[in-house]
């Protein structure tokens, strides 16, 4: 039985779509990352209970360590993006988190530039609060054992091709590395929106919107570059049209990046009549039902999506490219 709703909502389901394609999904992905983080600083008396641990998030991150906070009696404070909508502002007051939101902004880039600056600004004013740097510190990663573990133990046997969003780099990098212990073939393809600093694709601008989650408009230090083989960019568009799909075909109903990484990962299944691909979920899509969901009869038939295979990423195109990254550092 568990002890906190934290650690519930932390628990993945793993649903077997057909023979070889996968689905790990989350209620909220980033609890995983969020109690293991602060159970290791509590545990390494980094930090004592009734500290203050402060971030910034554009959403699921504040309400993953809000949840943390509560679990082990820490306060939480988060600087939050205006990505950060009236329910979770309304949880995290109930939860005793504080949120000082960012004014409108349409420039991400900028947006993620002020919250950092604003985070300096508290720790200046209030040297004993702890800065979690969830996009910077690996200990972010220790919470995916267990789910290694688990995708582990109920896929014995089968060669495993991970597909999901790299976002801050703890989820897809942890999976993999932690799988890599005891499966070194086992093979990582990273999801990225059209945008993104982290592999190299802010050139190429989505007319939509930078799917949040997955990639950044700032260089983030947990994302280990040489552990991918594959990488996708897909668009907006594409990644609805994913999500849409996942929802009709498969019954379930996820996030935006999960019908990215959906794509992405039937595409991998069907080139690799071998392996097993298993895609991330990171949460559900109540979030999208306006901007996504709403707007399912615009969905492209998936079986009409192809991505343009590009050997750099001067070749990168919307609404679909993928490359074979190779494991290569960040400087490839």
């Amino acid at each position: 039985m568990d002890q906190h709703i934290a650690e519930a909502i932390g628990r993945p389901d793993l649903i077997r779509l057909d023979d070889r394609l996968v689905c790990l999904r989350f209620e909220t992905m980033k609890v995983v990352s969020a109690l293991a983080a602060v159970r290791h600083l509590l545990d390494t008396q980094v930090v004592r209970r009734g500290d203050t641990l402060l971030d910034s998030s554009s959403g699921i991150y504040a309400y993953a360590l809000a949840l943390a906070c509560h679990r082990h009696g820490m306060r939480c404070h988060i600087v939050g993006s205006t990505t950060v909508d009236h329910t979770l502002r309304t949880q995290l007051a109930v939860l005793g988190a504080t949120l000082e939101q960012m004014e409108p902004c349409s420039d991400l880039k900028l947006d993620q530039k002020r919250r950092v600056e604003r985070v300096q600004e508290i720790l200046a004013e209030h040297p004993g609060c702890h800065w979690m740097r969830q996009y910077h510190d690996d200990i972010h990663y220790l919470g995916y054992r267990a789910v290694a573990d688990l995708v582990r133990t109920s896929t014995a046997g089968e060669a495993l091709t991970l597909v999901g969003g790299v976002g801050s780099g703890a989820s897809t990098g942890a999976l993999a590395h932690y799988l890599r212990e005891d499966a070194p073939g086992t093979e990582l393809v990273g999801v990225q929106p059209f945008g993104s600093v982290t592999f190299g694709a802010e050139h190429v601008a989505d007319p939509e919107i930078i799917i949040a989650g997955i990639g950044s408009s700032i260089p983030f230090g947990n994302v280990r570059h040489a552990s991918y083989d594959t990488l996708h960019w897909i668009s907006f568009d594409a990644a609805l049209a994913g999500g849409v799909d996942l929802l009709r075909r498969h019954a379930v109903f996820a996030g935006l990046s999960t019908g990215a990484g959906y794509l992405a990962a039937r595409w991998e299944r069907d080139r690799s009549p071998g392996r097993t691909v298993l895609f991330v979920a990171a949460d559900t899509g109540h979030r999208y039902v306006d901007t996504v969901y709403a707007r399912h009869r615009e969905a492209a038939p998936i079986d009409s999506l192809a991505p343009r295979q590009v050997v750099s990423r001067d070749g990168l195109a919307l609404p679909w490219s993928r490359m074979d990254w190779n494991r290569a550092d960040a400087a490839s």
